[in-house]
């Protein structure tokens, strides 16, 4: 089947009924805007504690919106929550799989919460029904997956999401794009006709192209990213200005503004284990994938490097202690999944560095990644007898801080910006020094 770019124009959708397997960071999202647009939605949720909080009407993710939203439609009667696949997909029409797709040991990835999913589903779904694929999964799994159910009479389609979290709901209301792929068109287009209520352009195309596309995205993304944060350290050579130079050519249309941010390191949920996935499904075809290989490699380089261009500041103090702002992998979500900022943190424990951070969604120390790190409560506090204050995560409360204070409470008075949020002006009026990703 060709690929087709419609202008947004499907098959007008009435009320329909429809199951999300998994209430995580997608499908949640998923669910509660579907519920928005009309439509009736069961959630299958097998997590005891995440689907008491989901009863509860609480969402189990920080993420902006969403819980209001949540309640919307649970006061609306248009969303229900169930602990098994099975359960949810009696009546449903169309069911949408958000389950995990972790990174294997060797940059695979792991179906094995996909494949339970669809596999004890299959003997409950009612005939006719669309099973559509929402987790980012290899090329060739759809077909895979329809193989596995052993329902001839269920059609299986790829819906590849594109959410970032932080703004999964306003993108789930507001999509750039819906990507709809299936074998029969009007499968792809019933399940399109879903997001109707969005007016965004749908792409209608084949499985295999629709899964890819996904991964190209965030692979594009990437090498954009890793492009800037090799660039700042050339700027940081040269005696450039890393802010001016990506101003510079984010005014040319052709390049623009968006994932162009010099930063720590590209991390997160999706990126690493995209670009990992990509890699790891081109080597059966003997392909390099040169190009990503190389932004991997990029991405590591500034890890390593903002971790000694902080120890190089310390390097000379006995006992050091270094207080981070931020440890999620960005603003607005509480994701530290693959976050630069607790890589970092995590080397200097192991340069026998004092940890103190911040982050305004990390209430304590328990969880594994975080062992070793002393959490404080609020920014100053992570700064209270710091000889280096590192900004890791953009969030925006730290330009609002009150600098003679953090000054006053350093044990030497110095920032290091690897986000390049802050009022540089303003830091050195209260005596701080001030240095940044890709600055001299």
């Amino acid at each position: 089947m060709e690929s087709l770019a419609t202008d947004g124009v499907v098959p007008s959708g009435s009320r329909t009924n429809l199951a999300v397997i998994g209430a995580g960071y997608v499908g949640l999202p998923t669910a509660a805007v579907l519920a928005k647009f009309g439509h009736f939605v069961t959630v299958a949720e097998n997590d005891p504690k995440r689907f008491k909080t989901l009863h509860e009407g609480r969402s189990p993710h920080f993420e902006d919106g969403l819980e209001a939203l949540l309640n919307e439609v649970l006061q609306q009667g248009n969303l229900v929550f169930v602990e098994s696949a099975s359960a949810a997909v009696n009546d449903a029409k169309i069911i949408f799989i958000c389950v995990p797709t972790p990174q294997s040991d060797d940059g695979a990835t792991d179906l094995s919460y996909l494949i339970e999913a669809a596999t004890s589903m299959a003997p409950h779904l009612r005939a006719g029904a669309i099973v559509v694929i929402k987790s980012t999964v290899p090329v060739g799994t759809t077909q895979r997956l329809h193989d596995l159910m052993g329902r001839p009479d269920v059609s299986v389609a790829s819906n590849p999401e594109f959410l970032r979290t932080g703004t999964a709901v306003a993108e789930s209301l507001h999509p750039k794009r819906i990507v709809v792929g299936a074998e029969d068109s009007d499968v792809a287009l019933r399940v399109a006709s879903l997001f109707e209520k969005s007016n965004a352009p749908v792409v209608i195309t084949n499985c295999a192209t629709a899964e890819t596309i996904k991964y190209a995205a965030n692979a594009f993304l990437a090498v954009r990213l890793s492009f800037s944060n090799e660039m700042s350290r050339f700027c940081e050579q040269v005696g450039a200005d890393i802010v001016d130079l990506l101003q510079g050519l984010g005014y040319d249309h052709r390049i623009g503004f968006s994932y162009m941010q010099p930063g720590p390191g590209w991390g997160g949920s999706c990126l690493p284990k995209d670009i990992a996935s990509l890699i790891a499904m081109s080597r059966p075809y003997d392909l390099d994938f040169t190009l990503l290989e190389s932004a991997v490699t990029t991405n590591d380089a500034q890890l390593d490097h903002v971790v000694k261009r902080i120890l190089s500041q310390v390097g000379t103090i006995t006992k050091p202690v270094v207080g981070l702002w931020g440890l999620t992998f960005k603003a607005g979500t509480d994701d530290r999944r693959n976050s630069p900022a607790v890589r970092v943190a995590q080397r200097l424990l192991f340069s026998q560095v004092t940890v103190r951070a911040y982050d305004p969604t990390v209430t304590s120390g328990n969880d594994d990644d975080l062992h070793g790190i002393e959490i404080v409560n609020n920014a100053y506090s992570a700064a209270q007898g710091a000889s280096l204050v590192v900004l890791l995560t953009e969030w925006p409360e730290f330009c609002e801080l009150d600098w003679n204070k953090v000054a006053s409470v350093m044990a030497e008075p110095s920032i290091f910006d690897t986000r390049s949020i802050l009022n540089r002006d303003a830091l050195r009026q209260a005596s701080l020094q001030y240095s940044s990703i890709g600055t001299a």
